[in-house]
């Protein structure tokens, strides 16, 4: 038998094959167990995000002085 890779599952109970293929009695397998991974957009926004609440806190506090250009539609000038 040719050595062959085929996609599977494990649904709680017993490890089921994505797509039918057809295996004698005792064919020996090799089973690996590959980590759940995010999808490219939520490890975008979790780097994002991440990387935000590195920059800011709560604690951080900026002077008027530090205002380069005043906003003259914000309430608060």
């Amino acid at each position: 038998m040719k050595l062959v890779s085929l996609s599977a599952h494990f649904d709680g109970q017993s490890i089921q094959l994505d797509e039918p293929y057809k295996l004698e009695s005792n064919t020996k397998l090799i089973v690996t167990i590959i980590p759940e991974q995010l999808s490219e957009r939520e490890a975008w926004l979790y780097l994002s995000s991440h990387q935000m609440n590195n920059a800011y806190t709560q604690e951080d506090e900026y002077s008027l002085d530090a205002i380069k250009i005043a906003n003259p539609d914000y309430a608060g000038s």
